[in-house]
């Protein structure tokens, strides 16, 4: 019994004395927290949407308030929480340069019809895996709004079988781009420039039989861009958005109407 005891007190001996040891490193070797991590992400908007490049708000804190990040990179947050960022943190404030989700696609259901009916689950990633879903355009919006039950802002609903965004709605968090299995919601800075909103690669006869609001890469809007900012590419119009002026005439010239301004 004596033996029991010795050695259970020797145990409970070591505890304690580890336990000591180990509160007292704790105690030298604790990192006293950043107050400003907590404030930067009382400022943020929550949305954790990844648009600023970090893994959410709490890491965009962290980023700015340990490594020094940019304090104008929450789009969805806009210029006020830029702004309340830069105050946090003692710097000067600088505007959030703003992108909005865009479609590039412009073909409705009435331009672009079926190759064959569908009768899977109402999803595009799901539809998506039959040859590429069962519109004429394989390229094209399949309509069965996984970016909108995706977006926070309910900024996105299906109209004539394609999605579209309401740019005055839309704060740019990007949500809608990763859930968009054809790849065609892309993120664009509002500046004014012109864009092609089709992303069909095939030639233009082809094109001309699977929808009527398809690029055909005809090079009219080649031809008239005074600045050089429009070629045409692997059958598809493409836009610099570098060197377009924002005049518009190619969108004017355009015969399927695909170009438009952003």
């Amino acid at each position: 019994m004596t033996s029991i005891l010795l050695a259970v007190g020797i145990v409970a001996g070591f505890g304690l004395v580890f336990g000591v040891g180990l509160s007292v490193a704790a105690a030298v070797m604790d990192i006293p927290a950043d107050e400003r991590v907590e404030r930067l992400l009382e400022a943020l908007p929550g949305v954790n949407c990844g648009a600023c490049g970090f893994s959410g708000c709490e890491g965009y804190a962290q980023a700015i308030a340990g490594e020094g990040a940019l304090c104008n990179l929450c789009t969805p947050g806009m210029d006020a929480v830029a702004l309340s960022l830069a105050d946090i943190m003692g710097i000067p404030a600088q505007g959030v340069i703003e992108f909005n989700a865009l479609v590039r696609c412009c073909g409705t259901r009435n331009q672009c019809g079926p190759r064959f009916d569908y009768r899977g689950e109402r999803s595009c990633a799901a539809a998506a895996q039959l040859y590429n879903g069962p519109r004429d355009c394989a390229y094209g919006c399949l309509g069965y709004g996984d970016c909108l039950r995706a977006c926070p802002e309910g900024a996105i609903s299906i109209c004539g079988g394609i999605a579209v965004i309401d740019q005055d709605i839309c704060h740019g968090c990007s949500v809608c781009v990763k859930h968009c299995p054809k790849g065609i919601i892309v993120m664009a800075e509002t500046r004014g420039e012109a864009m092609n909103r089709c992303c069909s690669r095939e030639p233009g006869a082809v094109v001309r039989r699977q929808c009527a609001a398809g690029c055909t890469g005809c090079g009219l809007c080649e031809r008239v861009c005074h600045a050089g900012a429009v070629k045409v590419e692997d059958h598809l119009a493409r836009v610099d958005a570098v060197l377009c002026s924002g005049c518009g005439i190619c969108v004017q010239k355009c015969p399927a109407k695909c170009l438009v301004m952003q």
